[in-house]
């Protein structure tokens, strides 16, 4: 099952909605995500260059389809995403690229 990173910002609109009404937004997300078919492992406010940042786990293309869902709401912005790989995962993928290093033929050779 993939493991998905997202990090966002809230629009000027979401926080005056947050200041307005405080709440903790963790189970609306969790209901969102779940609602998906994925698994919330961890929900984070942060501060820097994103305001937010998921952990999830789940098949790709429905947990984006969530993620699109919240973002055409228009409360939350510059979503991105990537995948997340254990130690034992990544060295598994590293194992298939030391077997096909041999394979490719770099340009001009």
């Amino acid at each position: 099952m993939a493991r998905l990173i997202t990090r966002g910002r809230f629009t000027h609109d979401y926080v005056k909605r947050l200041v307005a009404a405080p709440q903790d937004r963790e189970p609306a997300v969790r209901n969102l995500v779940e609602a998906a078919g994925a698994r919330l492992i961890h929900f984070y406010i942060t501060t820097g260059d994103a305001d937010f940042l998921l952990i999830a786990e789940g098949e790709p293309e429905s947990y984006l389809a969530a993620l699109m869902a919240a973002a055409a709401a228009g409360m939350i912005t510059d979503l991105t995403t990537v995948r997340g790989w254990t130690g034992a995962e990544f060295k598994a993928v590293a194992e298939k690229a030391a077997a096909l290093a041999g394979k490719y033929q770099p340009p001009g050779s």
